[in-house]
């Protein structure tokens, strides 16, 4: 599937770089990069040229990540059509814009960051449909405010600790009248803070939707992580960014959507991209029943057909 930017998204981006050195993007994205991956938070964002640099290389990526996340959702869930969103620890409104996109019922929507530069950003970048509307309050994560039908932590829970993470997962619990969204690097790291988040609000009466087809304990054990890719194109200005040779990028990311209702009775999700060899298929599932390979020999050519269709992260 292609989860590239929306043509009002990518129109507002190029209206923002209009006249920006693209070296010094690249080199203010390459400094935030670093201190992502030594720990770092994004309190260092303080400018709008540092705003606009996170956004250029961060926001196709977490798009794509957020829109796959929705896709699984709302095919759980198909008649699940929130009306208002909550998207905390908004940074420039990448989660809002994806879920904007994938429900076009999503009428009312809130941001909340503690980043002035970030929101300065989104407030640009949403000056039009379909997010024209969107209110843009300073704030934190934890910290209680709205509610909405939907409510999305979208990168948030990762600068944190994992006991700081499970508390802000439950506090937003509360505020979801339908459905709340998590999303996470696809790390180790990244994964047990779902993981941990996850387990506390199943116990707090929250039934899980995607990826996991029960709620069950989590089954994944030794140092396994649960997570899954999406692959987006890369446009000029994104390569230029991250000095990129390929025209393409795949973001890894784990998630955990959980909601009121318990959803429909479902079967199993593949957790590993199908391992094709001449005697046959070989992939992962999990399902209510725990972890299971499967093998489908070559020699099966309808059930091969079948499998061929279906991708990393899918329902089976």
């Amino acid at each position: 599937m292609d989860f590239s930017l929306p043509p009002a998204l990518v129109a507002a981006l190029d209206a923002a770089l209009e006249g920006v050195s693209r070296n010094d993007l690249a080199a203010r994205a390459a400094a935030q990069t670093a201190t992502f991956r030594s720990g770092g938070t994004s309190r260092p964002i303080i400018s709008e040229l540092d705003a606009l640099a996170y956004g250029l290389a961060r926001m196709p990526a977490t798009f794509a990540a957020n829109a796959a996340v929705f896709a699984r959702l709302a095919e759980v869930m198909p008649d699940f059509a929130p009306a208002s969103l909550l998207d905390v620890g908004a940074g420039p409104g990448t989660a809002s814009w994806a879920a904007a996109t994938r429900w076009p019922s999503v009428k009312m929507v809130t941001m909340v960051d503690h980043n002035p530069a970030l929101r300065a950003l989104a407030r640009r970048l949403a000056d039009g449909e379909p997010l024209l509307a969107a209110d843009i309050v300073a704030g934190d994560a934890g910290a209680d405010g709205a509610h909405a039908d939907l409510v999305v932590a979208s990168y948030v829970l990762a600068e944190m600790a994992e006991a700081d993470a499970v508390r802000t997962a439950r506090d937003l619990w509360p505020r979801a009248e339908q459905a709340l969204v998590l999303i996470e690097p696809g790390t180790p790291a990244g994964f047990a803070r779902i993981r941990a988040a996850r387990a506390a609000l199943i116990g707090d009466g929250a039934h899980v939707a995607a990826p996991c087809t029960h709620d069950n304990a989590c089954p994944m054990t030794n140092g396994d992580w649960c997570h899954f890719s999406q692959r987006l194109p890369r446009r000029r200005d994104h390569m230029q960014l991250k000095a990129a040779t390929v025209p393409f990028e795949d973001e890894r990311y784990s998630y955990v959507a959980v909601t009121r209702d318990a959803p429909p009775s479902r079967t199993a999700r593949i957790l590993s991209p199908p391992l094709e060899e001449k005697p046959g298929l070989t992939f992962k599932l999990c399902d209510e029943g725990g972890l299971s390979g499967r093998f489908v020999p070559a020699r099966d050519r309808d059930e091969t057909r079948r499998v061929r269709r279906k991708g990393w992260g899918d329902l089976f």
